[in-house]
């Protein structure tokens, strides 16, 4: 069953991969960008993890065209604030794409098997489910690791320690800062998206 619905998402991916969706991707991508560039902190996490709404734009692009459109999306957003506005040097674009492709994918692909409210309900739940343990081994193997090289490990830890006192190392740091944060992201993204979805999609579904 999964692999027959992989199928068709496939098929469906290429058959409208036409030239007007390729512009509306890449308008997507646009609109994604210069909305991550207003990212803000939530006083209850640390402070370098600052949430933006970039992801919404991704996610209904990948409910209205196809799960690899919306990554697309995510691809796009990443490699215009990369070249314009990074400084990380690229970590943080990279660390928002695995996220966010992670959480776009897996959505927009069960929500593609039927479209309804309950595959989408079902495919942001899975969505963050996947965006969190994507998060978490991304950054104790990957992210925090490369951060490591531009600011010291014991700073980015003690952002953690000051929230809260539990935090002491990168394990605990991922445990009881990164994925909670992320599971709030994936909770606000999921309800705006379903709260918009219906009355945008005519516009990303004309031809």
């Amino acid at each position: 069953m999964f692999m027959k619905n992989l199928e068709r998402s496939i098929k469906l991916t290429k058959a409208k991969f036409t030239t007007h969706a390729i512009v509306k991707i890449a308008i997507l991508g646009a609109i994604a960008f210069g909305i991550m560039l207003i990212q803000f902190p939530i006083p209850i996490f640390p402070a370098f993890l600052k949430i933006d709404l970039s992801d919404i734009v991704a996610l209904v692009g990948g409910f209205a065209i196809g799960p690899v459109s919306g990554v697309a999306v995510q691809l796009i957003k990443v490699l215009l604030h990369f070249i314009i506005r990074t400084s990380t040097g690229g970590v943080g674009e990279l660390a928002n794409f695995i996220i966010g492709a992670s959480f776009v994918f897996p959505a927009a692909f069960i929500y593609h098997m039927k479209k309804d409210k309950k595959h989408a309900l079902v495919g942001v739940i899975v969505g963050t489910i996947t965006m969190t343990m994507a998060g978490a081994l991304a950054n104790i193997y990957i992210l925090i690791p490369f951060y490591a090289n531009i600011f010291p490990i014991e700073a980015i830890i003690n952002m953690g320690t000051v929230i809260n006192e539990n935090i002491t190392d990168v394990n605990s740091l991922v445990l009881y800062g990164i994925t909670p944060f992320n599971i709030f992201k994936g909770i606000i993204i999921s309800l705006v998206t379903m709260l918009i979805y219906k009355k945008i999609s005519p516009i990303l579904k004309s031809k």
